[in-house]
């Protein structure tokens, strides 16, 4: 029997070794967001953008969701991101106002008439703007999700016209325009992050919030508010961000795979934000006095808060945006 030459030996030993080395270490992703877990965009995070990474790049990076504030509320989550401490955020676009104010563009009160208007304008050249000011801050933007139309809940009466908002202290999101737009109404409207509202709202430290359907249904609101109003003051968005410093670091093959499954859950999520909102109108009817508003109302609050605030806006956002902004809403 011939003995095995030392270079056989070296090959079987080299080819032994490498069975033994562990595979390739998976990369992870953390990405956290203030919604309940059963909001349509928690919903699409888990079912698709968790998955479709973990396809794209086969097992090799993987996405830790933590939706509810699990790691804590939207403003820390966008410092966090900010600073690169988490890698993704999905938030409502009131909470990066601050940091890119041209977001205000975007929230100008009784300005889209429905979801269509309000996509036609993030989703073209006004986006864009606005994504490479984010950018400038220090985040990517990976577009942008449906948070809805917002509207009143309140536990003082019935709110049917802009005289019945006179006094209501009225918790809003930290958006210049959106506080601005409820003064100009006679409100009184407090900056408040959403993980304290709940027990702010059971403790009668503000008398009403707004938000959409799908929050008020998710986060329980019913249970400490008597009275819903179809305001529509807002239609409201889910930015999709991530640390620049971040996903820099990413191969460009994963970014480019964060990309494409951040894609499909936008898409995804958009239509389950319809779906869901259909379904808890009706539960939310059962539960509280709804108050239905005319037209001609809202068209009178339009009248009130629009002018109010929009040479605001212009200075803070740019005039160009905002009349871009006016423009598209505009068309039919």
């Amino acid at each position: 029997m011939t003995r095995p030459s030392r270079l056989h030996r070296l090959v079987a030993a080299l080819a032994l070794a490498g069975a033994l080395l562990p595979a390739a270490a998976q990369q992870k992703l953390q990405i956290a967001g203030n919604f309940a877990t059963e909001h349509p965009s928690s919903v699409a995070v888990e079912q698709v953008f968790k998955k479709e990474v973990a396809r794209l790049t086969k097992d090799q990076l993987q996405v830790d969701v933590f939706p509810a504030m699990q790691l804590g509320g939207a403003k820390e989550n966008v410092d966090a991101v900010r600073s690169g401490t988490l890698a993704l955020t999905w938030v409502g676009a009131a909470f990066l106002s601050r940091i890119a104010p041209e977001l205000e563009a975007v929230s100008l009160p009784f300005v889209f008439a429905d979801r269509a208007s309000a996509f036609r304008v993030i989703d073209g050249p006004v986006g864009q703007a606005i994504d490479q000011k984010l950018q400038a801050k220090g985040f990517i933007s990976l577009g942008w999700m449906e948070l809805g139309m917002r509207h009143v809940t309140n536990s003082r009466g019935p709110i049917k016209t802009a005289a019945d908002l006179k006094g209501l202290k009225l918790r809003l999101q930290p958006n210049e325009t959106h506080l601005a737009t409820f003064r100009a109404l006679g409100a009184n409207p407090v900056a408040m992050d959403v993980k304290e509202l709940y027990s702010a709202l059971e403790q009668h430290v503000v008398d009403a919030q707004e938000n959409p359907y799908t929050v008020i249904a998710a986060s329980r609101y019913a249970e400490v508010q008597k009275y819903l109003s179809n305001t529509g003051h807002f239609f409201d968005l889910i930015a999709v961000v991530a640390s620049k410093k971040a996903f820099e670091q990413l191969k460009p093959e994963y970014q480019t795979a964060v990309r494409q499954a951040m894609t499909q859950t936008i898409a995804y999520q958009r239509k389950l934000a319809i779906e869901a909102e259909a379904k808890v109108l009706p539960e939310l009817k059962a539960k509280m006095t709804y108050t239905e508003i005319t037209p001609a109302d809202r068209e009178e609050m339009r009248k009130i808060a629009l002018p109010a605030v929009l040479d605001g806006v212009k200075k803070r956002a740019g005039a160009d945006l905002v009349d871009q902004v006016l423009a598209e809403a505009a068309k039919p």
